[in-house]
């Protein structure tokens, strides 16, 4: 597989900044295709599982093809997450992984927030490498991501829900734990099933958020905006020829 070194300041890598931010929580190219020309997607985020469910090998080949094609469909950020029974396993494909910012994209390795991953991380930050720990499932989990200062912490709503947890309680927690610290982790809260789970900790002041296509769907469906546009262009044809 062909690997690309980067010059210093070859890539412009964002920042995380301030506001709202919103990632695409899919692998699968034709959701990419749909949803980033839309323009509101900071990026997207991928994960084994969501190989799986797109049909994607999860090999650094094929991840290579599917970074090109993400920087082809205009995606500015991609978090791909590093795999293997052991550190060094995990160590290789992650370094592997962040070398895929030479293909011209801001690039983020995901590693699960176990005690393996976080020694991975900690190898993998030393070497420059952005870090996104996945996996969160309680509080306690977010201290030891805001210690580490990884860039961000990603939570599983969803995932604590399915586990018989208050999920929505536990993440405005995390969040309150990230605010009144100061820390620069960047809560991305992920496996959401419904818009209204986004729209609901949005108001608790909660602005990073990965979703996947059928969320992503129900945000942009609006029957009045529909029927409203409609209407402006109807007006617009019936008014065109007047002199």
């Amino acid at each position: 597989m062909e690997l690309f070194e980067m010059a210093d300041g070859e890539i412009d890598i964002p920042e995380n900044g301030q506001g709202m931010q919103l990632y695409l929580d899919s692998a699968d190219p034709a959701d990419w295709a749909r949803f980033l020309p839309l323009g509101v997607f900071r990026g997207v985020t991928t994960n084994p599982v969501l190989l799986e469910r797109a049909g994607q090998a999860c090999t650094l080949h094929n991840l290579e093809n599917l970074t090109r094609q993400a920087v082809e469909a205009g995606c500015g950020e991609i978090h791909l997450q590093t795999w293997g029974r052991t550190a060094t396993e995990m160590i290789t494909n992650g370094s592997q992984l962040a070398l895929m910012a030479g293909l011209g994209i801001a690039v983020l390795v995901k590693v699960p927030a176990t005690e393996m991953g976080l020694k991975v991380a900690e190898k993998l930050a030393a070497s420059g490498c952005r870090i996104t720990l996945t996996g969160i499932f309680n509080p306690g989990q977010i201290l030891l991501a805001a210690g580490f200062d990884a860039d961000f912490a990603a939570p599983y709503l969803g995932r604590l829900n399915d586990s018989g947890r208050d999920g929505m309680a536990a993440i405005l927690k995390m969040h309150d734990i990230l605010v009144g610290s100061g820390s620069s982790t960047r809560l991305l809260v992920a496996s959401l099933r419904s818009a209204d789970q986004v729209i609901e900790l949005a108001s608790q002041g909660l602005d990073t958020f990965t979703i996947g296509a059928p969320v992503a769907a129900a945000l942009l469906a609006e029957k009045l905006t529909e029927d409203a546009a409609a209407d402006f262009q109807r007006a617009a044809e019936a008014m065109g020829d007047i002199s």
